[in-house]
């Protein structure tokens, strides 16, 4: 291969600005490539350096969000004939002292968030509006910087627990950092700029997977009752009920009653018809609605050990009838080549809540434990460890396993 022939493909190819209007799949397509690209390129020590600072650049982004700035950069330029923003100005708007302000947005500039023309002038660029206010990509700044609180202290922690896998979410390593019992939940309700960052984070497209578990599960063949008053779908700590709304418009003549179901202060917030019922539950007490068809369960037990996680399907088994069905809907763990995202995931769970993402195998254990049997595991073709599937499980009635 004739590297400079390469390299001078790459920069006709990166000058010509075509590339800003290929379709997402292809984008995606060569994302990854290029990904390869880097990793075929890059040396040990590009590697440590870019492991090592990558705290610092995610800081200098919540920084400008905690202030901010990108609002006042966004409506300064659009104000501004020739798009540039000044230091002087924004600093007046954000309320900050204007050498920090200046070093803020310096900061930026590596990272192509901001383009710079003189010591006091920056215009923006495709990724500034991502970090406004009013984006959900703000908010995950907010979110997973906060995390690093609580992931930086993960080797004292280890050290201090002889490096033994946590599984006691009240001695996890978030127990370890905030120095208290108190479980992550709790603690974030405490924290209202948090509580809010996580709820958006939680509601926005990063969370939806881009096919609908309702492609690729077989719902009309697996999910119908006999009569209208009979219980069709639980939605088991279902937040503010976005899933059921999409299952009702989805499916408006399946007939059945649909549940949702979360604690008080959640499930009083619910925004959804009235067709739908709304409980206040908590998902280790006994289950209240008996024989549903479907108990669907979204990303609820990776908050959870196993031996949490188990006590919460035993609730649903001791509600279920013989024709019941647990839908557990999460991610599926490879158990080889784990994407980068999905590793960063399992040390999420494992810092907050001394959980885990699990496998396939591991989801089908759990469900054993909790005298439950693997009927059923759907998902897209094509899916990745990014991908969420449906678990589907029913009463074990083989009396001798």
């Amino acid at each position: 291969m004739d590297i400079s022939q390469l390299i001078e493909s790459i920069d006709s190819a990166t000058s010509s600005g075509k590339l800003e209007t290929i379709d997402p799949q292809q984008r995606a397509q060569l994302f990854e490539a290029c990904n390869r690209l880097k990793r075929q390129c890059e040396s040990p020590l590009d590697k440590t350096l870019g492991l090592l600072y990558t705290c610092h650049q995610a800081i200098a982004v919540r920084l400008a969000v905690d202030l901010k700035l990108f609002d006042a950069i966004a409506k300064r330029s659009s104000e501004s004939e020739d798009g540039k923003v000044r230091v002087s100005q924004l600093s007046e708007d954000v309320k900050g002292d204007p050498k920090l302000v200046g070093r803020i947005m310096k900061s930026l500039v590596p990272l192509d968030i901001l383009k710079q023309h003189t010591s006091d002038t920056f215009s923006t660029t495709r990724f500034t509006e991502a970090y406004v206010s009013s984006s959900w990509m703000s908010s995950a700044v907010i979110f997973f910087t906060h995390l690093f609180l609580f992931v930086a202290k993960l080797p004292e922690y280890f050290e201090e627990k002889g490096w033994k896998n946590p599984d006691d979410i009240q001695d996890s390593p978030f127990n370890f950092a905030l120095g208290s019992k108190r479980g992550y939940f709790d603690y974030m309700s405490s924290k209202p700029y948090y509580q809010n960052a996580f709820d958006t984070v939680m509601a926005s497209p990063y969370r939806r997977d881009e096919k609908s578990w309702m492609d690729f599960f077989p719902v009309e063949e697996k999910l119908r009752v006999q009569n209208a008053s009979d219980v069709l779908l639980v939605d088991v700590g279902g937040g503010r009920g976005k899933d059921l709304q999409i299952f009702r418009d989805r499916f408006p003549d399946l007939q059945g009653r649909l549940v949702l179901q979360d604690l008080s202060h959640v499930a009083g917030t619910a925004d959804i018809p009235s067709e739908i019922e709304t409980q206040a539950h908590n998902f280790f007490d006994e289950q209240p609605v008996k024989g549903a068809k479907a108990y669907y369960l979204r990303t609820v037990l990776h908050d959870w050990p196993d031996k949490e996680a188990v006590e919460i399907l035993s609730r649903l088994r001791e509600a279920m009838s013989p024709g019941s069905l647990v839908l557990i809907h999460e991610k599926a763990m490879p158990e080889t080549n784990i994407p980068w995202m999905a590793a960063i995931g399992d040390m999420t769970m494992m810092t907050a809540f001394s959980a885990r993402e699990r496998t396939k195998n591991e989801w089908e254990d759990l469900l054993n434990r909790a005298q439950l049997k693997l009927t059923g595991f759907w998902k897209p073709e094509g899916t990745s460890a990014q991908q969420q599937v449906i678990i589907e499980g029913s009463i074990n009635l083989c009396e001798n396993c």
